[in-house]
């Protein structure tokens, strides 16, 4: 293991030691780990470069995603929608798409370098909602209960929406430059370069032809191994086979299984929207019937410390990708497309997509601009990052590491403590 992995396992685990105390003060583990991230990186920057840029990197950082978005989609209440499927659908369908487009037309002026596909990407990386660098957003009353509840199921679903849009982007910016070069090549391509082409083409195809059977086999795989686990620990507990200690090692592999086996080469879906589906059936079918509409939290205890430790790297993994970038220089027109993205692109959708839906003015002024982004910007970046080749590797990376900062600081600094300045009133 590359000792700057090994350095974050150390801070992670000495942060462990001493997390309860200073998070009583309001020092958060985010925000420490980003920072020994970025200064253990300082030791020797390539290395780590080289580090995050690998297979077993590439396949971690999506073993990590899958446990997040089954997680996510564990803590939704109140039914598949958690109560809010209206509200839910204008976020999803209406507002998100929309805000893909802004970020698509923005950076075809501003990046004109970058193909379609690769602004694809870079919207899907950015616009995914996440509350870790501003949980006091998800607690605070100064926000009326209902757009909590809106925006944390969001939350647990945008992801999983975008990541097939990602994955078959993705693989139309890896193929076509390349069946591009093979077209206007007249001496044409070296072995090497046509077995790369031949297997992104095949992945592209794969992807594109393949989208609609994937998401099918990807949902109906999710829901039987969700559905079914959820049935057998709903069975085993009124039975008194099992107990919360069990059960919570099971929790913890239905997102492992759900993931393994859609990656599987003979079934070829995507593993993230198996997990995810995995996660909402097993909720449902594991509390049909019960006084709650959540799983019990001793049954999630497990999983859910299995997706703080795993966000932990990730965010010590987010300081050093930081100083990376910050000491290859910022390109100002990334850093405008990021600050656009947690403001503009977010705020005038979901404002557009809220016409009529009788929330307030002002819930949805804090819909629109209370989206922090977090882990699941950070894990899709680094995926895009392993596989896009350069400069469009460089770009998306920066692009993410900016967002979520830009986020920390807005979302997460600023935010509460302009809600704090309406003493006793809530917003």
């Amino acid at each position: 293991m590359p000792v700057i992995l090994l350095s974050g396992c150390l801070a992670i685990a000495l942060w462990s030691l001493v997390a309860h105390r200073f998070e009583r003060n309001g020092i958060a583990g985010p925000a420490v780990l980003a920072l020994v991230g970025a200064l253990v990186v300082l030791v020797d920057t390539s290395a780590f470069t080289e580090a995050i840029d690998s297979a077993v990197a590439l396949r971690a950082v999506e073993l990590i995603l899958a446990i997040l978005l089954f997680v996510d989609a564990c803590e939704v209440r109140g039914g598949v929608f958690g109560g809010e499927g209206r509200a839910l659908a204008r976020l999803l369908f209406i507002a998100l798409p929309l805000s893909l487009v802004l970020v698509v037309l923005f950076g075809a002026w501003a990046l004109p370098d970058l193909d379609v596909f690769v602004l694809i990407v870079v919207g899907c990386i950015i616009m995914p909602i996440d509350f870790a660098p501003a949980a006091s957003l998800r607690r605070t009353e100064r926000i009326p209960a209902r757009v909590r509840r809106i925006m944390g199921v969001e939350s647990g679903y945008n992801d999983g929406l975008l990541s097939p849009v990602f994955g078959m982007s993705l693989a139309a910016a890896l193929a076509l430059p390349k069946l591009i070069d093979a077209v206007s090549s007249d001496g044409g391509l070296s072995g090497r370069a046509e077995a790369a082409l031949e297997r992104d083409l095949e992945e592209l195809f794969t992807a594109l032809f393949g989208a609609i059977p994937a998401a099918a086999t990807a949902i109906l795989l999710g829901a039987a191994i969700g559905g079914l686990l959820g049935l057998l620990i709903r069975w085993a507990t009124a039975r008194g086979w099992a107990d919360a200690s069990g059960i919570r090692f099971v929790m913890l592999l239905i997102p492992l299984l759900a993931y393994g086996v859609a990656t599987l080469d003979a079934v070829g879906a995507n593993g993230f929207v198996t997990a995810f589906v995995a996660g909402v059936v097993c909720r449902v079918s594991r509390t049909r019937g019960a006084q709650h509409d959540a799983i019990p939290r001793a049954e999630l205890q497990l999983v859910e410390e299995a997706g703080t430790l795993v966000g932990h790297f990730v965010w010590f993994v987010l300081g050093a990708t930081a100083m990376s970038v910050v000491l290859a220089g910022i390109d100002w027109r990334v850093l405008a497309l990021a600050l656009l993205a947690l403001t503009v692109f977010r705020a005038v959708p979901v404002a557009l997509a809220m016409l009529g839906s009788g929330l307030p003015v002002r819930s949805v002024a804090l819909m629109g601009f209370g989206g922090p982004r977090g882990t699941a910007t950070i894990v899709f970046g680094l995926i895009a990052f392993n596989r896009l080749p350069d400069p469009a590797s460089s770009i998306v990376l920066e692009v993410a590491v900016l967002t979520v900062l830009s986020s920390i600081l807005l979302h997460g600094v600023a935010a509460p403590l302009l809600l704090r300045r309406v003493p006793g009133r809530r917003v």
